[in-house]
């Protein structure tokens, strides 16, 4: 049933979607991007109230209020090892079989896919832990830090731009390793080496990161790979560290050992910023 659900997808012309999507979103619009946006908050029930700035009328653009930044303190951070990266709700989470990551009843996708062929960094994670959370438009759209990292890689992987939603996820071998991707590579002292990797999707205009910017468009043939090892970006536990403009996945990978995830955690509950993710197992600790 879930096949027959995303069988349009295949046909739909998603790039030109897409772009067209992000011309729109990026447009200065006056009262039609007003309009848009009030429409948007009333079809998606977005809670304005959380906002820094909860008056729909300033934003210039759709893209200016769907990245919107949340009021302070709104989202404390838990005192644990990891916390929930984004508002959004869990699609799967748990070990790596091997290289194998669940993505729905009948589908997995492997490590090396994930990050665009690099069976190397892949072979880190082996027997690891990973997460998938999809942000739906609804959500808050920032990206922030599990845990605190230096970045060392960022690789743009070229793919489709199939719907990450549950149906599609449920219909689509491979999901996430089919569709546009960042892969975005940390060192931590603490936990070693993870990764966060935002995957795009159908209408997804751009994925961004505070230290590139936007990186994507242009969108590129092939495997691009951005080196950070001589320069010492690093990003504090809960920092913002991306943005998605339009909705989307991330999904992050944990070396084996390293974090035992929150026992409330289950595939399609809710979560957010700032919740407890996991903390490291008690055989770990010193």
């Amino acid at each position: 049933m879930s096949r027959l659900k995303v069988l349009p997808q295949y046909l739909l012309p998603k790039r030109a979607l897409t772009t067209f999507a992000g011309r729109v979103a990026g447009h200065k619009g006056g009262q039609y991007t007003t309009t848009l946006i009030k429409w948007f908050v009333q079809q998606y029930g977005v809670n304005m109230d959380e906002a820094a700035n909860p008056d729909i009328a300033s934003y210039t653009s759709f893209n200016e209020f769907f990245t919107r930044p949340l009021k302070p303190g709104v989202r404390p951070l838990a005192k644990a090892d990891f916390v929930c990266p984004v508002d959004g709700a869990i699609s799967q989470f748990g070990e790596i079989d091997d290289h194998q990551i669940f993505q729905a009843k009948g589908h997995q996708f492997t490590t090396t896919e994930l990050v665009g062929g690099d069976a190397t960094l892949a072979a880190q994670f082996q027997h690891g832990s990973f997460a998938n959370l999809y942000l739906s438009p609804k959500d808050y759209h920032r990206l922030h830090m599990p845990c605190e990292g230096r970045l060392t890689r960022m690789i743009y992987v070229p793919g489709a731009l199939f719907s990450v939603n549950p149906t599609t996820a449920r219909g689509i071998p491979r999901l996430f390793a089919r569709n546009e991707r960042v892969v975005c590579v940390f060192e931590s002292k603490e936990h070693g080496p993870f990764v966060l990797t935002l995957v795009g999707a159908t209408i997804v205009g751009s994925m961004a990161t505070v230290w590139h910017g936007i990186v994507n468009p242009p969108r590129a043939a092939e495997v691009k790979e951005w080196r950070y090892e001589d320069r010492n970006i690093v990003l504090k536990k809960g920092e913002e560290m991306g943005r998605f403009l339009l909705g989307s996945t991330i999904v992050m990978l944990f070396r084996k050992g390293t974090i035992g995830f929150n026992p409330e955690w289950a595939p399609e509950r809710a979560v957010r910023l700032g919740e407890v993710m996991g903390n490291k197992p008690a055989a770990k600790r010193p």
